[in-house]
């Protein structure tokens, strides 16, 4: 998956970027929100620091100034920040984990990988248009077809928000509560919102109006979103646009976006395989120059499960193709020396390392699934060839080094 990832990012022309796992915790907090900033993993002082802090205070965050990233986008951030010479508008991928302290479940992890696409530099909705596609091929190359691409807006939602007569100061706290809605449902979503303080009539509102936005016709004659009418209409032209749908209810938890926001869903998965949106602001937080950026991360472990379950996988090739066994009176070398020949043709070979009966080698190469075992024995040595049996079919030949290639290629 990840070559395959790797492959599409780049004729995308994505870059690759790298970023260390140990952020400064001034780095990753105020970024994700409250409920995010909760969830990261901070890392204690060391030695004399460490020692000092205990005794000043028992504050949590005077242990640590250090934490494990808690995404990808973040660290980007400030990397653009900090470099000066990078490309006018940097186009970057980025494969690595991440860390967050949450609760494991079925398609949740505290370690996950993240596939991201992002682009730096420019408003221009070409850019969504060009992520969105990224994401919509490496699954359509995978074997996926029945995935969406959920979009919204986040001056949409937040129009919405006011309309409900929710005030600016439970703004946030109230898309937190949205985001949730695929999860707990309606009532969860009402529940969460009285809690935080809203009143249940605004929170009844926001709901109603958004449900009225997603009925059929309404995303052509809705007011504010005549950008995202624009994304569509550019995204159309490209691998995205059978999959792509106007979701009012989508939210997205992270505080750092201020446009488009996309997450992608998948029949039989609950949350999503992947999201992203422009973040225009957040860069600006790491120096003095405002850098607009759009950015969409797929997650790799979710793909990977829902694969799985699929049986989508094709033969992955893994794991030795021949067991090269040797009799006793053959020397260790000889075998080596044959096994290399067979890898410099391409072929996947082990050497059995002791040389037990024959009986007992293969055993251990059907134990591994490998579909043939190469027997080299004092004739065979003399004679410059191998025995070469096929462990499904019971056949052996006697062939020589680039014979047995041949079958192998051919699986005869």
């Amino acid at each position: 998956m990840i070559a395959v990832v790797q492959r599409v990012y780049e004729s995308f022309g994505f870059v690759p970027l790298e970023t260390p796992t140990i952020e400064n915790l001034t780095t990753l907090l105020g970024k994700y929100g409250p409920e995010g900033d909760q969830l990261l993993y901070r890392l204690l002082h060391r030695r004399e620091k460490l020692q000092r802090a205990l005794e000043a205070s028992a504050d949590e965050r005077g242990l640590a100034d250090e934490g494990l990233r808690y995404d990808l986008t973040v660290p980007l951030a400030r990397v653009v920040a900090n470099y000066k010479d990078l490309p006018t508008f940097y186009k970057r991928y980025q494969i690595q984990p991440v860390w967050r302290a949450d609760r494991p479940a079925r398609g949740r992890f505290r370690e996950f990988y993240q596939c991201d696409v992002d682009v730096m530099g420019t408003q221009s909705l070409v850019a969504e248009a060009e992520v969105c596609g990224a994401v919509a091929t490496v699954l359509r190359e995978l074997g996926f077809a029945d995935f969406r691409i959920h979009v919204n807006h986040r001056e949409l939602l937040r129009a919405f928000v006011a309309g409900a007569g929710i005030d600016l100061a439970n703004e946030s706290l109230a898309l937190i509560a949205l985001d949730k809605l695929d999860k707990v449902g309606r009532d969860g979503v009402l529940e969460e919102l009285g809690q935080k303080g809203i009143e249940p009539a605004a929170g009844e509102r926001l709901l109603d109006n958004l449900a009225a936005a997603r009925e059929p016709g309404a995303f052509e004659r809705l007011e504010g979103a005549e950008s995202l009418r624009e994304l569509f209409a550019i995204a159309a032209n490209g691998p995205a646009a059978d999959h792509l749908v106007f979701d009012p209810t989508l939210a997205r938890g992270l505080s750092y976006y201020t446009g488009p926001i996309f997450e992608i869903t998948c029949e039989g998965l609950a949350g999503s395989l992947g999201g992203g949106g422009r973040y225009d602001d957040l860069i600006g937080m790491f120096g003095k120059q405002k850098v607009p950026a759009v950015g969409f991360s797929l997650g790799l472990e979710r793909v990977l499960l829902v694969m799985e379950e699929r049986s989508m996988f094709p033969d992955l090739g893994v794991g030795p193709e021949v067991l090269l066994c040797r009799m006793k009176e053959v020397a260790a070398g000889d075998a080596v020396r044959i096994a290399t020949a067979l890898r410099e043709r391409g072929v996947r070979v082990e050497v059995f390392a002791d040389a037990p009966q024959l009986k007992k080698q293969l055993q251990y190469a059907n134990g591994l699934g490998c579909p043939y075992a190469a027997v080299l024995g004092e004739n065979e040595l003399r004679a410059g060839t191998i025995a070469l049996k096929n462990l499904t079919s019971g056949e052996q030949v006697v062939v020589t080094v680039d014979g047995a290639v041949e079958r192998i290629r051919s699986r005869a």
